[in-house]
């Protein structure tokens, strides 16, 4: 059951067809205005904080937080054409940006990475606080490994009635090892330009915890993992955090109805991010592969909004329905 064979993204255009033009077009050309957020700091427990975006339907109980993907924030284009799709059907919107992220370094001595669940339960815990009690939680790429993090890992609230990832590394070797062939190895490049200077703005803060003759060698995500993300987050080594970071280690304890569509001509992901025998005898967890999408694609033409931000939507209400009229 829960394995989707027949998408409804089926595109005519050859670009929406083709594996780079369908992933880069719809996040360097069409961009999609910036929302009027209210941006609010929340303050964590451990002395850090998260710069929380906000976007609020006073007389709507329905939220829905949105995850950006790696080096991303609350304002990339993608995230903003779904945090408007949704406002505009009566959700409040909250999009976060992940410690570093927004234009704003944090306190301690960390980043982000696909393992840092613990910052999104942070955040469904705040807003439970404040009284939400229909939430659901939308991801893109590395924002959907992070919601079937928390979904596999913590005792989910009631409160959280449903997931969607986009694009997601459910394998993060397997997504690694696909972005050193040529020519997804451009991919890097761009990510690099971004992420290395705050890898090493952190580094300045916290003097020897990051090795930054290592830094100067690095030419891959994997190296990236070994020579900073693993050691400073308390991983013994990569492989150690592949394996607890992969939302595939984890896939198995779900028990939030959640969507997971990644498109077969994704550059990003590798072989093992189509491991159908994950999701097939899945009570909670649904599969889905079109055939185009690209990573975080899914145009459609002459529209505003994409396929993923529809398709998002209209399973989200599946269940906020439910729970709506029992």
């Amino acid at each position: 059951m829960p394995l989707i064979n027949r998408s409804t993204y089926r595109p005519k255009k050859i670009y929406q067809q083709e594996a780079h033009l369908s992933t880069i077009i719809p996040a360097r050309l069409k961009k999609h205005p910036i929302p009027n957020y209210t941006r609010k700091k929340l303050e964590l427990d451990d002395g850090d904080f998260l710069n929380l975006d906000w976007r609020k339907k006073e007389k709507s109980n329905k939220i829905v937080i949105l995850c950006h993907g790696l080096e991303g924030d609350s304002k990339r284009t993608y995230l903003n054409s779904c945090s408007d799709y949704f406002y505009e059907r009566d959700f409040s919107v909250l999009a976060w940006n992940y410690r570093s992220c927004g234009g704003e370094m944090n306190r301690l001595k960390r980043l982000y990475h696909h393992g840092a669940y613990d910052d999104l339960e942070r955040v469904v815990n705040h807003l439970i606080s404040l009284g939400y009690t229909e939430i659901a939680l939308v991801g893109f790429s590395m924002g959907g490994a992070l919601l079937m993090n928390y979904l596999g890992n913590v005792s989910v609230p009631k409160e959280v009635k449903v997931g969607v990832g986009i694009s997601v590394p459910i394998s993060l070797k397997s997504s690694a090892d696909r972005l050193k062939a040529f020519p997804n190895v451009v991919y890097f490049q761009n990510f690099k330009r971004t992420l290395l200077p705050k890898i090493i703005e952190k580094a300045k803060q916290f003097p020897g915890a990051i090795n930054l003759d290592l830094l100067k060698k690095v030419r891959s995500f994997d190296q990236i993992d070994d020579y900073v993300t693993a050691p400073l987050h308390n991983y013994p080594n990569k492989e150690a955090y592949y394996t607890e970071a992969s939302p595939k280690h984890c896939l198995h304890k779900i028990r939030t109805p959640c969507l997971v569509v990644n498109a077969k001509n994704d550059p990003f992901l590798g072989k093992e991010c189509y491991d159908v025998s994950l999701f097939e005898n899945h009570p909670f967890v649904y599969f889905e592969q079109p055939e185009f999408g690209g990573h975080c694609g899914f145009s459609l033409s002459g529209q505003r909004h994409s396929w993923a931000d529809k398709r998002a939507y209209n399973f989200v209400m599946k269940y906020i329905q439910k729970t709506e009229n029992s």
